[in-house]
Order: structure tokens, then sequence, then C-alpha cells
């Protein structure tokens, strides 16, 4: 997609998603960081702006001096999101936005990690780095430290690490300066990497490059429209809460279902409706991990209703109890608040959740190409439900 460099960058729900099925983020065609929860995509935005406009709204942004133009596309088959900026004088960089995911010693690596990567393309270039991190939806601000090639940002109940290899000193003041090669950020953890910064960021998206490549190469695809079909899949793949096999419905709360409506909900839990049709979207055209996953979530779901009683919507880590709260320190999606955690439908009866259940557990039973098929012991505790 193409922008104008007057189109304005707050309050625009035109965002590309990055993301590894464990966490998430939402990046506006400017390149600003507008969304990430952490360390779950139910947890804490220490980006905020998609629902703070203004000063006060937290973001990560690399921008350049004296914007023009801008473009912005995914690598195909991935979810790997590249955007080009562009100056009044034709200097150009590209960044580089992705969630490390890849198979690691038989194993998933989906670390929290963000990885931001930014070469020059066209010229000499100016660019900016503002780095701003908010706790506690918006009302806590980090303490900052750094090293040579890092920068902690400290809270009460987490503290995030960014590692780099551009000047700190420019990063922490938020100075302009030329951009004469690539550089590297990665923001996570409070862990020092254990090789060079852009070594790591290079081999992260190499690998993460192949796996998504490969995944969508396994897709049974029709004829037509095949890149559209492939980006939807990958969006719905990064849906998916791998660690429980939770699918959330949303990776955002408070969009307005309306201008100034009010009707500003908690989409970031997982309500077995939609997530029984994300199942059998997926399965439509082969993917089958996802329905795996989903049903060992679903499993545990029927479980825990040890007493007949299903509820519509639950935590992705199986938590029943979604209290809803509003946070008045958020202005909310373009001024449009409140903004709300927590929703409160978990506490509705909805009877259609019985047979989503009995449709997204069907396959459990008659799908061969599962390496666990349900049995005897399965069946018995679904019928108590």
């Amino acid at each position: 997609m193409n922008t104008a460099a007057n189109e304005p960058q707050q309050g625009s729900l035109n965002l590309g998603m990055i993301g590894n099925c464990a966490i998430s983020a939402l990046i506006d065609n400017h390149a600003r960081m507008v969304w990430c929860c952490l360390p779950r995509f139910d947890g804490d935005p220490v980006f905020n702006a998609l629902l703070q406009p203004g000063d006060e709204g937290s973001h990560f942004a690399i921008e350049i001096e004296d914007l023009a133009s801008a473009h912005q596309w995914y690598e195909p088959n991935t979810a790997i999101l590249r955007t080009q900026l562009f100056d009044k004088a034709g200097h150009g960089v590209e960044i580089t936005d992705f969630a490390p995911r890849f198979n690691s010693r038989s194993r998933f690596f989906r670390p929290m990690t963000l990885v931001r990567r930014v070469r020059p393309i066209q010229g000499a270039p100016r660019i900016r780095v503002a780095l701003k991190v908010r706790y506690d939806w918006g009302r806590s601000t980090p303490h900052i430290t750094r090293g040579s090639n890092h920068i902690r940002y400290v809270g009460e109940d987490m503290t995030l690490r960014l590692s780099t290899d551009a000047p700190v000193s420019h990063v922490l003041s938020g100075q302009s300066f030329v951009l004469t090669r690539e550089h590297n950020f990665l923001l996570g953890a409070d862990e020092p990497l254990h090789e060079g910064i852009a070594d790591t960021a290079r081999y992260f998206e190499q690998e993460t490059t192949s796996y998504w490549r490969n995944w969508s190469r396994a897709l049974a695809l029709p004829l037509e429209w095949q890149d559209a079909v492939i980006r939807a899949a990958i969006t719905l793949k990064l849906s998916l809460y791998e660690d429980t096999g939770a699918i959330v419905a949303a990776m955002t709360t408070s969009i307005p279902e309306s201008a100034h409506s009010g009707r500003n909900w908690d989409y970031r839990y997982c309500w077995l409706r939609d997530a029984f049709f994300v199942v059998r979207a997926l399965n439509s055209i082969s993917e089958v991990g996802t329905m795996e996953d989903y049903l060992r979530w679903l499993s545990n779901v029927v479980i825990e209703g040890g007493d007949g009683h299903i509820q519509p919507l639950y935590g992705i880590g199986l938590e029943k109890d979604l209290p809803e709260s509003v946070m008045p320190q958020l202005a909310g999606y373009r001024g449009m608040g409140p903004v709300r955690v927590g929703n409160q439908a978990a506490e509705h009866f909805q009877h259609d959740v019985y047979g989503n259940i009995v449709l997204g557990a069907a396959q459990s039973f008659h799908d061969h190409r599962l390496l666990h098929r349900a049995g005897q012991a399965e069946f018995t505790r679904l019928e108590q439900v």
C-alpha cells in the first residue's frame, strides 16, 4: 500500500500485524508500532498509542525526516512486514519487522522478542528512533538504564531490554542521525543475547522466513486468489496462542463497534464459536496443526466444565473469571472511550457453545491425520457436558 506523508498516523486501523503465536504487535503504515501486549496477547499494552492518541501514547517508531511517501507490504508467504519510507529529497529507508518463529531442537522457538531491522536503500536518509514504553495500562513509566549496546525499561512487574547496534545515545534522546548502514533492534525479555546483535537478527529473519514459507507451501490452495488465501491463513494462524491452544477473537480491546457508541469490548480471549470457525477455515486448506492445538485447549475446557456448564469464552490460559473494568487514563481509539479490560460475557449462558464443542471435538475422533485421536475416555468426558 502507498500512503501520503500527510495521512494521519493516529487513529487508523490500516495496520500490519506481526507475531509468532506467543506475542503480536500492530504496526501502522509509517512504521510505528502502536499496539503490543506482553507477555502474551491479553497482557499489558506496553505500546498503547492505538488507544491513546497524541504525546501520551506509547509506541516504537522509526521515522525519516521530511517524510514524503511510504510503502508497506508483507514478504510473500510470511508474517514478515516491510515498510519503505522516502523523504522529500528522495532518500529512503526500509524497515523489516517480525517476531521470531521457527523450529529449533525439535521444538518451536517463539520468544517474547520483536525484531526491527532498518537499512538505507537510497541516498543518505536521516532517521529518528522513538521508543516509549509504558506499563500498567499507561499508568506507569519505567525506570531506564543503559549499557553499551542495550537499554533496559524496568517496571514493577516486567522489565524489557532493547539490544541494538544503533547508537544508544540517539535512541534515548530521540536525536536524528544519518543512516549509513543497517541497524538492528531486538526488544524482549531482560536477557542478554548469546551472539552478536546483527548476527542474531539476521539468523532470526532467515529462519523465520524459512518457517513461514514452508508452512505456506504445505497448504492446499485453490487455483485462484492464492495470495489472499495465504495472507488470511497466516493472519488466522497468528491468532493462535500456541502454549495452550486458545485462539483469540482479536489482538485488540475497545475498538468501537460504531463511532461514539460506547460498545467497546475486550476481544483478546477465546470464544468457542469464533475459534471453531477459525479451525474449520484452516482445516479446509489442510492446516492441521492449529486444529490439534485447539482440540487440546477444548479438551481442557471440557474437563474444567465438569459440572456441565460451559462458558461462551475463556481466557487464553483457561481463566474462567474475566472481570470487566474501565481504564479511564486511556482516551480510547480516536478518543472514543471507554477502554475496557476483561469481558463480562464470560458470565453469560449461550447454549450454542455445546454445538460448537460437538463440531470441534468430532474431528478428534474421525480425522485420521491426527497423531493422537480421541478414544472412549475423551467420549466419556464429553458426555458429562
